[in-house]
This record gives structure tokens, sequence and C-alpha cells, in this order.
């Protein structure tokens, strides 16, 4: 199937009994078998089943298969966060005493969480850039993950993709991709040798802002096989390209009780219907608000990878043509006046969330990275003069009038 025909049908199953298209929402805690044999079997992992939803459930599960369906790979794991997905896939492989190298520019609650890893004695090593010489001179034998996002938020930094895989693959390194800002309708990082990808479901994947949740998708590595993943030894030679998946399911997955909710599942499953028509308008809506923008006297800088001067335009074009995402950043020269536009705005909602159909704005360094010191903040793209957009799917042109009185006011 196609694209869109996956967003819709893809791994879908009817409900035999009564002929429902729609995924029921199962708000059970546990399921009843009955023989005793039969519940234990499944416990055992000799048969499959459902025991108790904190391990799986038949609304999560049927999100989770379609992901996979839309995003490729073997298998896939749906959480109560974007956060927890990334916390699973990381503590999935890490052990103390090992090492992450991860892009600088990535969120900001990222940014965070790697930078707490140290208190458990895993070493980060946070790049500006990630590229063949860089990757080259810091991957150590004690390196076990590199980290990164499609395109950062809020820097906007375009990662090349099928560079960093390749070095990954030569060092034996997993690869994890953050996916969120850009969806498998820009890219499906696995294809370009990514190992795992994450989503934050909360924003595109839903898009309307209405359940808080993560997906975790194996594209299958072997890489788990190599002798220096020594948490990795039974699952790899029991599973193989399973074991990554197998091993947080066994553990992690299900010790920590990070289960996305039935009802946030069946809110993501509605969601993705829909994420190509609306993934189509927010990146039109925000290349014409990035070239608005850029032609304003009262701008001092646009950062968005579609627009030319962007340094990161070739990449952009590389992977993403001339759809690279509805996310924008703009500088005014100081804080009071990029707090000022904020505040003159009618449509945008001054927020902390991506991804809505609704046009989002906030102050980045003031909000998301207020506890990160200066030198942080801009590894992270963000500075006390700017502004992050969210570019909704409303009419381009009430969206440019909204901004247009709000600078006319500053």
């Amino acid at each position: 199937m196609r694209f869109q025909t996956n967003l819709i049908h893809g791994n879908r199953a009817d409900d035999r009994e009564t002929g429902a298209t729609n995924v029921p929402i199962y708000l059970s805690n546990s399921y009843a078998h009955k023989t005793a044999k039969e519940l234990a079997d499944i416990f055992s992992g000799r048969d499959m089943g459902y025991v108790y939803t904190r391990i799986s459930n038949p609304s999560v599960d049927a999100f989770e298969k379609r992901m996979l369906a839309v995003e490729g790979g073997i298998a896939a794991i749906a959480t109560a966060s974007g956060m927890s997905a990334i916390y699973l896939a990381l503590m999935n492989i890490l052990l103390p005493g090992d090492e992450i190298i991860a892009a600088s520019g990535v969120f900001g609650g990222t940014y965070n969480l790697l930078k707490n890893l140290q208190q458990q004695n895993i070493k980060v090593k946070f790049l500006d850039e990630l590229n063949d010489k860089t990757l080259t001179s810091e991957i150590t034998e004690k390196t076990k993950v590199v980290f990164a996002e499609t395109i950062g938020n809020p820097k906007l930094d375009v990662l090349d993709i099928e560079t960093v895989s390749r070095v990954c693959s030569e060092k034996e390194v997993v690869f994890i991709v953050d996916s969120t800002v850009t969806t498998p309708y820009l890219i499906k990082p696995i294809e370009l040798g990514a190992d795992i990808v994450i989503h934050s479901t909360s924003k595109y994947i839903n898009g309307t802002s209405n359940a808080i949740g993560g997906i975790i998708v194996d594209g299958g590595s072997v890489k788990y096989m190599n002798s220096k993943y020594t948490n990795f030894e039974m699952y790899a030679k029991r599973f193989r390209k399973f074991a990554f998946t197998a091993k947080l399911r066994n553990e992690l997955g299900k010790d920590l009780g990070t289960s996305m909710a039935p009802m946030n599942a069946n809110l993501n499953l509605t969601g993705i219907e829909t994420l190509k028509l609306r993934m189509r308008e927010h990146c039109k809506n925000a290349l014409q608000l990035a070239e608005y923008l850029s032609a304003s006297p009262k701008v001092t800088e646009v950062n968005y990878p579609g627009l030319k001067e962007s340094p990161y335009y070739t990449l952009a074009s590389k992977y993403y043509g001339n759809e690279c995402g509805g996310i924008l950043t703009v500088r005014f020269g100081s804080k009071e006046k990029a707090y000022s536009f904020i505040d003159q705005l009618n449509i945008m909602s001054n927020l902390a969330n991506i991804g809505d159909t609704k046009s989002l704005i906030i102050h980045p360094a003031s909000t998301i990275c207020a506890q990160n010191t200066t030198e942080e903040k801009e590894q992270m793209g963000v500075y006390e003069d700017l502004v992050r957009i969210s570019v909704g799917i409303e009419d381009i042109e009430d969206i440019i009038e909204d901004v247009q009185q709000a600078l006319d006011k500053i």
C-alpha cells in the first residue's frame, strides 16, 4: 500500500464480532483466561495474549502496528510520552560507564535528559555537528549510542542521516533518530540506516494536542550481537534482529510502567489518518511565513531549513525537497521585542508544544530552556531574542495578517 492508504489501513483488523471499522478502546486493566495453563503459557512466553495493560493492550497494540506499517522496521513499542520513549530506548542499551554522542541541537527536554544520565555514570558528548570527521574523532570503545533529531528543535539543523548511519555501522554503534519534527511523511530514517526511530506522538502524529504519547520503532539491527553489548548476550542469541524489542518488552518496558493509555492510543489512531494532509499544509505554510518574515525590517533573523539562505538548505533539499517541516524560529534583536511580538498575536497560542493544527509560539529561552546555562542554550540554538513558531494549517493569509499586525506594534 502507498503512504496515505497505509495511514488509514496499515495492519488494520476490523472487529470480527461487530464489524466495527474503528479500533475499540479496551479500558481493562487485566484479561481473564479460561485455564491456569493458558495464562501461565502467556506469562512464560510460550503463547501470545494479553495479561495486563501495563504490559500490553489491544488498543495500544493496534496503534503500534499502524505506526510500524507507516514507519517501517520490525517492531514498535508505544509509550506514555516522547520523553519516556527516549529514556527507554537509551537505557535498554546503556550500562554505567558507557558513552553517548548526541547532536547539541536536540530539544531542550531531551538535552537535559541526556545531561542528567551522567548521574548514572553515563557520559554524554554533545557535538555541534555530526559528520564523518567529528564522529570518527569522538567515538570510543565505550560509545554505545549516537542520538540525533532529523531536524533539531529549535536549532533546525538538518541531520545527514546517511553519513551518520554509515559511520555508526562501521563502528558498530547504535544510531537512534528522533523523527518527531519530520514524521514518516517527510522521511523514514530506518530506510537510510537508522537502527531505532523515536516519535513524540503528542505532536504531528496526533495532530490536535489531545493525547500525550511516544513510540519506539525497532529497525531490526544485528549490532547487539557485538560482544561489547554485554547486556544483550542472551537476547541476541535467542532473538537475533528482534533482540532490542525482546529485551525492552521483557525488562524496562514491563518494569517501569511507561505504557501508553488505551484512550491515547485511540486518539493517535484517529490523528494519524490525516498526517499526510496536515504535513503538506504545515510545510507549505511554514515556508511562506518564513519568506514573509525574512523581508520584514522588524526581524533580525529567520531560521528555516527551506530558505535558500539557510546553512542547511543543501542538506534539507537532499532529504526533504521543498517540504522542510512546520517549525521556524525568528530573532528580534532583544528579549523585550520578542515578548512584545508574542503578546500582540491573536491566532497563535503561546504554549509549549509543536505539531498542532493550530499555530503555536513560545519563547524557548525563558521556558523550555529556562534551567540551562547560556552556553547550553546557544548549543541548542536558543537565544534571548528568539521565538519558535510551530506553523499550523490555518489559511496562510490569516496567519500572515496576524503576524503583520503584531510586527506593527513592536
